[in-house]
């Protein structure tokens, strides 16, 4: 019997009608709302069923979303549609992705942390070098508290962030904003309740 591979769990998990985390944004992108400009080329990384590239469009940026599941992007594309705005997708193995060098403004990045350490660090790397100069990542995931609450995320304390890994991971870049906290979410049955998050904006130099 074929054991089930990561891209079978996500396609499976993202093939029900409902979204699974939901329509609305993420409530911390929503707040860093006004460093995105209309006409900015925008990377919206891991954004599954589309719910923050959709939103990320609706102010007027330029947004790619990538994914590794196409039964999502569809969903990212029929939310778009539904919408009223436009986003380009792609199908994207971040493993093997070639990221574009200086090609974006702004990289959002939401509970991407599906990715075990030996992984993290070069996707990290890939989203510094496709920024421009000046550009920014907004960033939001689990710490490994997480586990106590169970309310979303992978259950592998390895894959969660705190402030301490971020601060190291990033300090070739401009830390403005960067806070670890406890607050309720409600993204879906995905991410729903008290959760462990640590939130994160820098700036490349």
């Amino acid at each position: 019997m074929n054991e089930k591979t990561p891209l079978d769990f996500w396609n499976e998990r993202f093939e029900k009608e409902e979204y699974v985390f939901g329509t609305r944004p993420n409530a911390f992108l929503v707040s860093q709302a006004h460093r995105f400009a209309p006409g900015q080329r925008v990377l919206c990384v891991a954004d599954g069923e589309g719910r923050n590239g959709v939103y990320l469009a609706g102010l007027g940026v330029d947004v790619l979303s990538i994914d590794f599941s196409p039964v999502a992007l569809e969903k990212a594309r029929r939310l778009a549609d539904e919408r009223g705005v436009k986003i380009e997708t792609r199908e994207v193995d971040l493993y093997a992705y070639d990221w574009p060098e200086a090609a974006f403004d702004m990289v959002a990045a939401i509970f991407i942390q599906f990715a075990p350490p030996e992984q993290r660090g070069r996707i990290f790397e890939g989203m510094k070098k496709c920024l421009k100069p000046g550009g920014q990542i907004v960033l939001q995931g689990y710490r490994p508290e997480q586990l106590e609450y169970k309310t979303g995320g992978p259950p592998v304390a390895e894959n969660m962030y705190t402030a301490e890994m971020l601060r190291e991971a990033f300090a070739d870049m401009e830390i403005l904003h960067l806070r670890e906290h406890d607050s309720v979410i409600e993204e879906g049955p995905g991410h729903a309740g008290m959760s462990a998050l640590v939130d994160m904006v820098v700036r490349k130099r």
